[in-house]
Protein backbone atom coordinates (compact mmCIF):
# COMPACT_ATOMS: atom_id res chain seq x y z
CA UNK A 1 0.00 0.00 0.00
CA UNK A 2 1.31 3.44 -1.00
CA UNK A 3 1.39 6.41 1.36
CA UNK A 4 -1.19 9.02 0.41
CA UNK A 5 -2.74 12.37 1.31
CA UNK A 6 -6.51 12.51 0.93
CA UNK A 7 -8.08 15.93 0.41
CA UNK A 8 -11.74 16.42 -0.59
CA UNK A 9 -12.80 19.90 0.57
CA UNK A 10 -15.82 20.45 -1.70
CA UNK A 11 -19.09 20.99 0.17
CA UNK A 12 -21.97 19.08 -1.42
CA UNK A 13 -25.63 20.09 -1.38
CA UNK A 14 -27.54 17.08 -2.75
CA UNK A 15 -31.23 16.53 -3.39
CA UNK A 16 -34.46 17.74 -4.96
CA UNK A 17 -34.22 21.31 -3.61
CA UNK A 18 -30.46 21.63 -3.82
CA UNK A 19 -30.34 24.72 -6.09
CA UNK A 20 -32.38 26.70 -3.55
CA UNK A 21 -29.17 26.95 -1.49
CA UNK A 22 -27.05 28.58 -4.21
CA UNK A 23 -27.11 32.16 -2.88
CA UNK A 24 -26.29 31.07 0.66
CA UNK A 25 -23.40 28.99 -0.59
CA UNK A 26 -21.98 31.74 -2.81
CA UNK A 27 -22.02 34.17 0.11
CA UNK A 28 -20.51 31.57 2.41
CA UNK A 29 -17.47 31.33 0.16
CA UNK A 30 -17.05 35.07 -0.39
CA UNK A 31 -18.80 35.67 -3.70
CA UNK A 32 -20.18 39.17 -4.25
CA UNK A 33 -20.16 39.38 -8.06
CA UNK A 34 -20.54 36.08 -9.87
CA UNK A 35 -19.86 34.83 -13.37
CA UNK A 36 -22.60 32.34 -14.23
CA UNK A 37 -20.91 30.12 -16.81
CA UNK A 38 -22.97 27.69 -18.87
CA UNK A 39 -23.14 25.78 -22.13
CA UNK A 40 -25.91 25.93 -24.74
CA UNK A 41 -29.67 26.28 -24.77
CA UNK A 42 -30.54 23.39 -22.45
CA UNK A 43 -29.79 25.40 -19.31
CA UNK A 44 -32.09 28.13 -20.63
CA UNK A 45 -34.89 25.84 -21.85
CA UNK A 46 -34.99 23.92 -18.58
CA UNK A 47 -35.50 27.11 -16.59
CA UNK A 48 -32.53 26.34 -14.36
CA UNK A 49 -30.47 29.32 -15.49
CA UNK A 50 -33.32 31.74 -14.84
CA UNK A 51 -33.94 30.16 -11.45
CA UNK A 52 -30.28 30.54 -10.44
CA UNK A 53 -30.28 34.18 -11.58
CA UNK A 54 -33.47 34.90 -9.63
CA UNK A 55 -32.18 33.30 -6.44
CA UNK A 56 -28.94 35.28 -6.61
CA UNK A 57 -30.76 38.55 -7.37
CA UNK A 58 -33.23 38.05 -4.53
CA UNK A 59 -30.29 37.70 -2.14
CA UNK A 60 -28.55 40.82 -3.43
CA UNK A 61 -25.75 39.02 -5.30
CA UNK A 62 -24.65 40.62 -8.57
CA UNK A 63 -23.91 38.41 -11.54
CA UNK A 64 -22.97 38.38 -15.21
CA UNK A 65 -23.46 35.48 -17.62
CA UNK A 66 -21.30 33.77 -20.22
CA UNK A 67 -22.58 30.81 -22.23
CA UNK A 68 -21.25 28.96 -25.22
CA UNK A 69 -19.24 26.14 -23.63
CA UNK A 70 -19.11 23.08 -25.91
CA UNK A 71 -17.95 19.52 -25.24
CA UNK A 72 -14.15 19.48 -25.14
CA UNK A 73 -14.21 23.13 -23.92
CA UNK A 74 -12.24 25.62 -25.97
CA UNK A 75 -9.39 27.86 -24.95
CA UNK A 76 -10.82 30.75 -26.99
CA UNK A 77 -13.91 30.92 -24.76
CA UNK A 78 -11.67 30.74 -21.69
CA UNK A 79 -9.78 33.79 -22.96
CA UNK A 80 -13.07 35.58 -23.60
CA UNK A 81 -14.28 34.73 -20.11
CA UNK A 82 -11.08 35.95 -18.46
CA UNK A 83 -11.29 39.34 -20.20
CA UNK A 84 -15.00 39.65 -19.43
CA UNK A 85 -14.59 38.83 -15.72
CA UNK A 86 -11.71 41.27 -15.30
CA UNK A 87 -13.75 44.00 -16.98
CA UNK A 88 -16.81 43.29 -14.81
CA UNK A 89 -14.98 42.85 -11.51
CA UNK A 90 -16.10 39.26 -11.00
CA UNK A 91 -14.77 37.53 -7.87
CA UNK A 92 -16.54 34.15 -8.04
CA UNK A 93 -17.17 31.63 -10.85
CA UNK A 94 -20.35 29.53 -10.78
CA UNK A 95 -20.48 26.83 -13.46
CA UNK A 96 -23.99 25.62 -14.33
CA UNK A 97 -23.68 22.45 -16.38
CA UNK A 98 -21.44 19.40 -16.71
CA UNK A 99 -17.74 18.73 -16.75
CA UNK A 100 -16.97 20.86 -19.80
CA UNK A 101 -18.59 23.92 -18.24
CA UNK A 102 -16.89 23.32 -14.89
CA UNK A 103 -13.48 22.78 -16.51
CA UNK A 104 -13.90 25.99 -18.52
CA UNK A 105 -14.94 27.82 -15.35
CA UNK A 106 -11.86 26.57 -13.54
CA UNK A 107 -9.62 27.84 -16.33
CA UNK A 108 -11.33 31.25 -16.22
CA UNK A 109 -10.88 31.36 -12.44
CA UNK A 110 -7.16 30.73 -12.93
CA UNK A 111 -6.78 33.38 -15.59
CA UNK A 112 -8.69 36.13 -13.79
CA UNK A 113 -6.58 35.73 -10.67
CA UNK A 114 -3.37 35.82 -12.73
CA UNK A 115 -3.95 38.34 -15.54
CA UNK A 116 -0.26 38.60 -16.42
CA UNK A 117 0.07 34.87 -17.15
CA UNK A 118 -1.17 33.14 -20.30
CA UNK A 119 -3.59 30.58 -18.87
CA UNK A 120 -2.56 27.92 -21.42
CA UNK A 121 0.92 27.97 -19.89
CA UNK A 122 -0.48 26.22 -16.83
CA UNK A 123 -1.66 23.35 -19.03
CA UNK A 124 1.73 23.26 -20.76
CA UNK A 125 3.43 23.14 -17.34
CA UNK A 126 5.26 26.37 -18.16
CA UNK A 127 3.78 28.32 -15.22
CA UNK A 128 3.00 27.49 -11.59
CA UNK A 129 -0.47 28.33 -10.28
CA UNK A 130 -0.38 30.17 -6.94
CA UNK A 131 -3.93 31.56 -6.75
CA UNK A 132 -7.34 31.31 -8.40
CA UNK A 133 -10.80 32.76 -7.96
CA UNK A 134 -13.18 30.52 -6.00
CA UNK A 135 -15.21 28.30 -8.31
CA UNK A 136 -18.31 26.21 -7.68
CA UNK A 137 -20.89 24.28 -9.68
CA UNK A 138 -24.54 23.51 -10.16
CA UNK A 139 -24.20 20.09 -11.76
CA UNK A 140 -26.54 19.05 -14.58
CA UNK A 141 -24.54 16.36 -16.39
CA UNK A 142 -22.93 13.72 -14.14
CA UNK A 143 -19.90 12.30 -15.89
CA UNK A 144 -16.54 14.02 -15.53
CA UNK A 145 -16.53 14.40 -11.73
CA UNK A 146 -15.11 17.90 -12.19
CA UNK A 147 -17.57 19.19 -9.59
CA UNK A 148 -15.30 17.83 -6.84
CA UNK A 149 -11.96 17.22 -8.54
CA UNK A 150 -8.75 19.22 -8.82
CA UNK A 151 -8.63 18.77 -12.61
CA UNK A 152 -9.46 20.87 -15.65
CA UNK A 153 -9.14 19.73 -19.28
CA UNK A 154 -9.16 22.30 -22.09
CA UNK A 155 -8.82 22.04 -25.88
CA UNK A 156 -6.64 24.55 -27.70
CA UNK A 157 -8.07 24.95 -31.20
CA UNK A 158 -4.60 25.89 -32.44
CA UNK A 159 -3.42 22.38 -33.30
CA UNK A 160 -6.41 20.58 -31.73
CA UNK A 161 -4.41 19.94 -28.56
CA UNK A 162 -6.33 18.75 -25.49
CA UNK A 163 -4.49 18.98 -22.17
CA UNK A 164 -5.28 18.57 -18.51
CA UNK A 165 -4.15 20.60 -15.50
CA UNK A 166 -4.34 19.69 -11.81
CA UNK A 167 -4.24 21.87 -8.71
CA UNK A 168 -6.03 21.89 -5.38
CA UNK A 169 -6.47 25.64 -5.90
CA UNK A 170 -9.21 24.93 -8.46
CA UNK A 171 -11.16 22.39 -6.45
CA UNK A 172 -14.76 23.70 -6.35
CA UNK A 173 -15.85 25.26 -3.07
CA UNK A 174 -19.25 23.63 -3.34
CA UNK A 175 -21.27 21.44 -5.67
CA UNK A 176 -25.05 21.63 -5.94
CA UNK A 177 -26.54 18.35 -7.18
CA UNK A 178 -30.22 17.80 -7.92
CA UNK A 179 -30.77 14.47 -9.72
CA UNK A 180 -34.06 15.79 -11.14
CA UNK A 181 -32.01 18.09 -13.34
CA UNK A 182 -30.69 15.03 -15.21
CA UNK A 183 -34.09 13.58 -16.20
CA UNK A 184 -33.96 15.13 -19.69
CA UNK A 185 -30.43 14.03 -20.58
CA UNK A 186 -30.40 12.20 -23.93
CA UNK A 187 -29.66 8.46 -23.67
CA UNK A 188 -26.31 8.80 -25.46
CA UNK A 189 -25.16 11.51 -23.05
CA UNK A 190 -26.32 9.47 -20.08
CA UNK A 191 -24.43 6.40 -21.30
CA UNK A 192 -21.29 8.36 -22.17
CA UNK A 193 -21.36 9.98 -18.74
CA UNK A 194 -21.56 6.64 -16.96
CA UNK A 195 -18.74 5.32 -19.14
CA UNK A 196 -16.60 8.29 -18.15
CA UNK A 197 -17.22 7.90 -14.41
CA UNK A 198 -16.58 4.16 -14.58
CA UNK A 199 -13.32 4.85 -16.40
CA UNK A 200 -12.29 7.32 -13.69
CA UNK A 201 -12.54 4.39 -11.29
CA UNK A 202 -10.91 1.90 -13.67
CA UNK A 203 -7.90 4.18 -14.22
CA UNK A 204 -7.26 3.80 -10.50
CA UNK A 205 -8.30 0.16 -10.25
CA UNK A 206 -5.94 -1.29 -12.87
CA UNK A 207 -2.67 -0.95 -11.04
CA UNK A 208 0.22 -3.08 -9.88
CA UNK A 209 -0.72 -2.34 -6.27
CA UNK A 210 -2.75 -5.29 -4.97
CA UNK A 211 -2.54 -4.68 -1.22
CA UNK A 212 -5.06 -1.86 -0.67
CA UNK A 213 -8.06 -4.14 -0.47
CA UNK A 214 -10.55 -1.61 0.91
CA UNK A 215 -9.86 0.83 -1.92
CA UNK A 216 -10.29 -2.01 -4.42
CA UNK A 217 -13.55 -3.08 -2.77
CA UNK A 218 -14.88 0.50 -2.98
CA UNK A 219 -13.89 0.74 -6.64
CA UNK A 220 -15.67 -2.50 -7.49
CA UNK A 221 -18.81 -1.35 -5.66
CA UNK A 222 -18.88 1.88 -7.68
CA UNK A 223 -18.40 0.00 -10.95
CA UNK A 224 -21.12 -2.55 -10.19
CA UNK A 225 -23.60 0.12 -9.10
CA UNK A 226 -23.05 2.30 -12.17
CA UNK A 227 -23.35 -0.73 -14.44
CA UNK A 228 -26.77 -1.51 -12.96
CA UNK A 229 -28.06 2.04 -12.66
CA UNK A 230 -27.42 3.03 -16.27
CA UNK A 231 -29.79 0.35 -17.61
CA UNK A 232 -32.53 1.49 -15.23
CA UNK A 233 -32.34 5.14 -16.28
CA UNK A 234 -32.11 4.27 -19.98
CA UNK A 235 -35.42 2.42 -19.52
CA UNK A 236 -36.95 5.09 -17.27
CA UNK A 237 -35.23 8.50 -17.55
CA UNK A 238 -37.17 9.88 -14.57
CA UNK A 239 -36.08 7.15 -12.14
CA UNK A 240 -34.96 9.49 -9.36
CA UNK A 241 -33.39 6.76 -7.26
CA UNK A 242 -31.09 5.56 -10.02
CA UNK A 243 -30.38 9.06 -11.35
CA UNK A 244 -29.22 9.87 -7.81
CA UNK A 245 -26.91 6.83 -7.79
CA UNK A 246 -25.36 8.02 -11.04
CA UNK A 247 -25.00 11.64 -9.96
CA UNK A 248 -23.30 10.68 -6.70
CA UNK A 249 -21.30 7.95 -8.42
CA UNK A 250 -19.73 10.45 -10.80
CA UNK A 251 -18.42 12.46 -7.87
CA UNK A 252 -17.18 9.45 -5.91
CA UNK A 253 -15.37 8.18 -9.00
CA UNK A 254 -13.19 11.26 -9.37
CA UNK A 255 -12.59 12.90 -5.99
CA UNK A 256 -9.78 10.47 -5.22
CA UNK A 257 -11.43 7.99 -2.86
CA UNK A 258 -11.11 5.03 -5.22
CA UNK A 259 -7.39 5.70 -5.70
CA UNK A 260 -6.19 5.98 -2.10
CA UNK A 261 -3.07 3.88 -1.53
CA UNK A 262 -2.43 2.94 -5.16
CA UNK A 263 -0.51 4.30 -8.15
CA UNK A 264 -3.07 5.51 -10.70
CA UNK A 265 -2.64 4.83 -14.41
CA UNK A 266 -4.55 7.34 -16.64
CA UNK A 267 -3.13 6.04 -19.92
CA UNK A 268 -6.60 5.50 -21.40
CA UNK A 269 -7.55 9.09 -20.69
CA UNK A 270 -4.40 10.40 -22.30
CA UNK A 271 -4.91 8.21 -25.34
CA UNK A 272 -8.52 9.38 -25.60
CA UNK A 273 -7.63 13.06 -25.30
CA UNK A 274 -6.01 12.78 -28.71
CA UNK A 275 -9.15 11.21 -30.17
CA UNK A 276 -11.43 13.96 -28.89
CA UNK A 277 -8.83 16.60 -29.72
CA UNK A 278 -8.57 15.43 -33.34
CA UNK A 279 -12.17 14.35 -34.00
CA UNK A 280 -14.14 16.35 -31.36
CA UNK A 281 -15.94 13.23 -30.14
CA UNK A 282 -17.74 12.74 -26.84
CA UNK A 283 -15.14 11.96 -24.19
CA UNK A 284 -16.94 8.99 -22.61
CA UNK A 285 -17.51 7.39 -26.01
CA UNK A 286 -13.84 7.87 -26.88
CA UNK A 287 -12.83 6.11 -23.68
CA UNK A 288 -15.05 3.15 -24.55
CA UNK A 289 -13.48 2.98 -28.02
CA UNK A 290 -9.89 2.76 -26.78
CA UNK A 291 -10.05 0.94 -23.41
CA UNK A 292 -10.55 -2.65 -24.66
CA UNK A 293 -7.45 -2.38 -26.86
CA UNK A 294 -5.42 -0.84 -24.04
CA UNK A 295 -6.58 -3.65 -21.75
CA UNK A 296 -5.54 -6.40 -24.12
CA UNK A 297 -2.18 -4.70 -24.66
CA UNK A 298 -1.30 -4.37 -20.95
CA UNK A 299 -3.21 -7.10 -19.12
CA UNK A 300 -0.19 -9.35 -18.54
CA UNK A 301 1.36 -6.62 -16.38
CA UNK A 302 -1.09 -7.67 -13.66
CA UNK A 303 -3.19 -10.53 -14.98
CA UNK A 304 -4.75 -11.28 -11.58
CA UNK A 305 -6.24 -7.77 -11.47
CA UNK A 306 -7.96 -8.32 -14.83
CA UNK A 307 -9.23 -11.67 -13.59
CA UNK A 308 -10.61 -10.01 -10.47
CA UNK A 309 -12.33 -7.36 -12.60
CA UNK A 310 -13.85 -10.01 -14.84
CA UNK A 311 -15.23 -11.99 -11.90
CA UNK A 312 -16.18 -9.29 -9.39
CA UNK A 313 -17.39 -6.56 -11.76
CA UNK A 314 -18.40 -8.25 -15.02
CA UNK A 315 -19.79 -11.49 -13.49
CA UNK A 316 -17.55 -13.80 -15.52
CA UNK A 317 -17.12 -17.32 -14.01
CA UNK A 318 -13.55 -17.80 -12.82
CA UNK A 319 -11.78 -20.52 -14.78
CA UNK A 320 -8.94 -21.14 -12.34
CA UNK A 321 -7.13 -23.29 -14.92
CA UNK A 322 -7.07 -20.44 -17.47
CA UNK A 323 -6.60 -16.99 -15.90
CA UNK A 324 -5.78 -15.40 -19.26
CA UNK A 325 -9.02 -16.73 -20.69
CA UNK A 326 -10.97 -15.36 -17.74
CA UNK A 327 -9.32 -11.96 -18.13
CA UNK A 328 -10.12 -11.85 -21.85
CA UNK A 329 -13.74 -12.80 -21.17
CA UNK A 330 -13.92 -9.84 -18.78
CA UNK A 331 -12.76 -7.49 -21.54
CA UNK A 332 -15.26 -9.04 -23.94
CA UNK A 333 -17.98 -8.61 -21.31
CA UNK A 334 -17.38 -4.88 -20.99
CA UNK A 335 -17.42 -4.59 -24.78
CA UNK A 336 -20.90 -6.16 -24.71
CA UNK A 337 -21.87 -3.75 -21.94
CA UNK A 338 -20.68 -0.76 -23.98
CA UNK A 339 -22.68 -1.91 -27.01
CA UNK A 340 -25.74 -2.53 -24.83
CA UNK A 341 -25.75 1.10 -23.67
CA UNK A 342 -24.96 2.50 -27.11
CA UNK A 343 -21.22 3.08 -26.78
CA UNK A 344 -18.57 2.20 -29.40
CA UNK A 345 -15.80 -0.33 -28.80
CA UNK A 346 -13.36 0.84 -31.46
CA UNK A 347 -12.36 3.96 -33.37
CA UNK A 348 -14.28 3.09 -36.54
CA UNK A 349 -17.51 2.88 -34.57
CA UNK A 350 -16.61 6.12 -32.79
CA UNK A 351 -15.87 8.35 -35.80
CA UNK A 352 -17.89 6.53 -38.45
CA UNK A 353 -15.02 5.72 -40.80
CA UNK A 354 -11.62 4.04 -40.97
CA UNK A 355 -8.86 6.00 -39.30
CA UNK A 356 -5.74 6.55 -41.40
CA UNK A 357 -2.17 5.58 -40.61
CA UNK A 358 -1.20 9.25 -40.69
CA UNK A 359 -3.88 10.12 -38.13
CA UNK A 360 -2.70 7.36 -35.82
CA UNK A 361 0.90 8.54 -36.05
CA UNK A 362 -0.20 12.11 -35.36
CA UNK A 363 -2.15 11.08 -32.26
CA UNK A 364 0.81 9.08 -30.95
CA UNK A 365 3.07 12.07 -31.56
CA UNK A 366 0.77 14.41 -29.64
CA UNK A 367 0.12 11.92 -26.84
CA UNK A 368 3.88 11.55 -26.33
CA UNK A 369 4.44 15.32 -26.58
CA UNK A 370 6.59 14.98 -29.68
CA UNK A 371 8.10 11.71 -28.45
CA UNK A 372 9.39 13.25 -25.21
CA UNK A 373 7.05 11.71 -22.60
CA UNK A 374 5.41 8.43 -21.68
CA UNK A 375 2.00 7.72 -20.18
CA UNK A 376 0.59 5.07 -17.91
CA UNK A 377 1.76 3.27 -14.78
CA UNK A 378 0.53 -0.32 -15.06
CA UNK A 379 2.56 -0.46 -18.27
CA UNK A 380 4.58 2.61 -19.15
CA UNK A 381 3.65 3.45 -22.73
CA UNK A 382 6.11 4.98 -25.14
CA UNK A 383 5.06 6.45 -28.49
CA UNK A 384 5.43 3.07 -30.22
CA UNK A 385 3.09 1.51 -27.63
CA UNK A 386 0.54 4.30 -28.08
CA UNK A 387 0.63 3.76 -31.83
CA UNK A 388 0.20 0.02 -31.35
CA UNK A 389 -2.88 0.51 -29.15
CA UNK A 390 -4.45 2.96 -31.60
CA UNK A 391 -3.86 0.38 -34.34
CA UNK A 392 -5.50 -2.34 -32.26
CA UNK A 393 -8.47 -0.04 -31.71
CA UNK A 394 -9.04 0.67 -35.42
CA UNK A 395 -12.06 -1.61 -35.67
Amino acid sequence: MKDFIYYAPTEVVFGKSAEEHVAYMVKKYGGTKVLIHYGGQSAIRSGLLEKICTILSNDGIEYVKLGGVVPNPRLSLVHEGIAYCIKEGVNFVLAVGGGSVIDSGKAIAMGVANPDVEVWDYYLDKAKLTKALPVASVLTIPAAGSEMSFASVITNEDGDVKLGFHSDLIRPKFAIMNPERTFTLPPYQTAAGVTDMMMHTMERYFTKDDDMDLTTDLAEAVLRRMKTAVFDVLKNPEDYRQRAQIMWGGSIAHWGLTGCGVCEDWATHQLEHELSGMFDVTHGAGLAAVWPSWARYVMHENLSRFVRFAVNVMDVPNDFSDPEGTALKGIEAIERFYHAIGMPINIKELIGRDITDAEIKEMARKCSRNYTTTCGVLKVLEAKDMEAIYNMARG
